[in-house]
């Protein structure tokens, strides 16, 4: 009860954007038991728990009931089909592997700052300078995001399953995972994995959320939660800096007119869909809308392939059609529990999918 209870009070704090000193001086509490209440090492007295209640706009039964388990919730939906569920296990099964590789292993990963009260723009600026990134491209936002705390599987799913993301974030062991549709484009697919990590930066006390294709269609957005357009915005402005496209356009195009060549030459030097680059395009006032429809009918990416060849990243995108894509950080972890002796041979060779006798003559026993 205690750890609930701390659990939830963490949660509807950060909500609000507030310090744990900030809480104490609003219910006339210390911040050290405030925090020994976060930790589960304290129970608050009934006036005290109707006080942090009251201004935290919740009701008594919201810290003291534990959720129902967020994968239960996953796969009852009505939308979700038997093919979908069928992932949506092995989902599952991904996570608690991950998760007990990392107790094997020691290597658990820091939370990345929750963020409250700011715009998308503003939100992606900051988040790149946290990182490092300054204006340049994400060559692999995969392995980037998930050594901030949000990790990442890409398995396929069925058209007719309307799923392009998942994000969930697991209370009780303080982890995010994203799963993301490797049966889409390469660029969808960097998209939804930096459309998810919005999640995971401001939305990630949901706890869970799952994202249909149509919230990156523009006609079909305003039907969802705000959230949706929320991390749209962030996901582009993330991904394409305003200031580096106008570097380059600057620097070496030179010229504010864009023909179709220029487009897919930006496309490929961000990494991103060509629906991504056109419509940022057309926001920065590169592209008229006329020129925006038009080449949005000239089926781009065959042109880009006849114009400059296939995309390197074509071949995940194959790889990813057939089965799921897992992070070099699992088998990282995955190794690093075999040369521990935590795992056998036979589990790591079912980890990471490769061949038994293979990684022994690669790695050797493990002394």
């Amino acid at each position: 009860m205690q750890r609930i209870l701390g659990t939830k009070l963490r949660n509807a704090r950060e909500e609000l954007g507030l310090t744990q000193g900030a809480l104490a001086k609003a219910v006339s509490l210390s911040g050290e038991f405030i925090s020994h209440l976060e930790l589960g090492k304290r129970t608050p007295s009934l006036e005290t728990l109707t006080a942090l209640a009251n201004y935290l706009k919740k009701d008594i039964p919201y810290f003291l009931k534990e959720k129902e388990e967020t994968f239960d919730i996953l796969t009852r939906g009505e939308r979700i089909d038997k093919k979908a569920k069928k992932e949506l296990k092995k989902f599952q099964k991904y996570c608690e592997e991950y998760i007990h590789l990392e107790e094997q292993t020691g290597r658990r990963l820091e939370l990345a700052p929750l963020y409250t009260h700011i715009s998308a723009d503003r939100m992606a600026g900051e988040e790149r300078r946290r990182l490092g990134l300054g204006n340049e491209p994400i060559r692999d936002v995969f392995s980037l995001f998930e050594l901030n705390g949000c990790r990442i599987i890409r398995q396929p799913f069925p058209e007719e399953s309307k799923i392009s993301g998942v994000f969930i974030f697991l209370e009780a062991h303080k982890a995010a995972f994203t799963l993301i549709n490797s049966a889409q484009s390469y660029g969808r697919q960097v998209f939804t994995a930096v459309h998810e990590y919005c999640h995971y930066l401001k939305d990630r006390n949901s706890r869970l959320i799952v994202d249909n294709p149509d919230i990156f269609i523009d006609e079909y957005l305003s039907l969802y939660h705000p959230r949706e357009k929320f991390a749209r915005t962030f996901a582009i402005r993330f991904l394409i800096p305003p200031a580096k496209i106008e570097e380059i356009i600057e620097k070496d195009i030179r010229s504010k007119k864009m023909s179709l060549e220029n487009v897919l030459y930006l496309k490929r030097y961000f990494g991103v869909s060509t629906a991504d680059i056109l419509r940022t395009l057309k926001e920065l006032g590169y592209l008229s809308r006329t020129k925006y429809e038009e080449y949005q009918k000239k089926v781009p990416d065959l042109h880009e392939e006849t114009v400059f060849g296939i995309f390197e990243q074509s071949i995940l995108l194959k790889k990813g059609k057939k089965g799921p894509i897992i992070s070099d950080r699992f088998k990282s972890l995955a190794i690093e529990a075999y040369q521990k002796k935590k795992i056998s041979p036979e589990k790591l060779s079912e980890l990471i999918n490769q061949d038994k006798n293979r990684l022994i003559s690669a790695l050797g026993k493990p002394k």
